[in-house]
């Protein structure tokens, strides 16, 4: 977690957790960069023991309720793997535009990289009761709806809420805590 102010007490705890983009930049608007997300996550869930409870991924950022056997760890794979793939779809198909604005906004102590994506920290915020459970799922599953992207939470495609609705959705989530 290195610079992060927010500390993970609980690890293997069901935390809300936030990935935001540096500065905020749309790069999830095109589907390839979404499916390298969810890809991840799978991937996760597979072999990191990464367990989902609810997920919204929007233009900028997404949310999600997650537990795994060292969230720090996980979040921590999940944000660098994801970063190296989308810089290189960025790369592959000449998006300069976002590619500048990446080694722009990017941190001096990144000094590795030419690009950062990712917001450092991912603020976590344990759960610690059903009622929180049930309130911040259901804030990740209206956060489209708020934003005016859809009039129900189920018809945003990248988010759990489709799965607690009925639909398959596009990442299997545990919907019993």
């Amino acid at each position: 977690m290195g610079r992060s102010r927010y500390k993970i007490h609980e690890p293997t705890y069901p935390h809300f957790v936030t990935c935001t983009v540096l500065h905020w930049i749309p790069i999830f608007t095109r589907t390839e960069s979404v499916q390298i997300l969810i890809d991840s996550l799978a991937h996760l869930q597979q072999n990191d023991n990464l367990k989902i409870y609810a997920y919204v991924i929007l233009e900028n950022h997404l949310h999600m309720v997650v537990q795994s056997d060292d969230l720090g760890e996980s979040i921590k794979k999940f944000k660098s793997f994801t970063a190296k793939k989308i810089i290189n779809l960025l790369q592959t198909h000449n998006v300069q535009t976002i590619l500048d604005q990446l080694a722009f906004y990017k941190k001096a102590h990144k000094a590795q990289s030419d690009y950062q994506l990712w917001q450092e920290g991912f603020a976590p915020k344990l759960i610690q009761s059903d009622a929180m459970m049930v309130e911040r799922i259901n804030y990740i599953h209206l956060n489209p709806v708020k934003r005016g992207y859809v009039d129900e939470a189920k018809y945003w495609r990248y988010s759990s809420a489709r799965d607690y609705d009925g639909i398959d959705g596009l990442i299997g989530v545990e919907k019993f805590w």
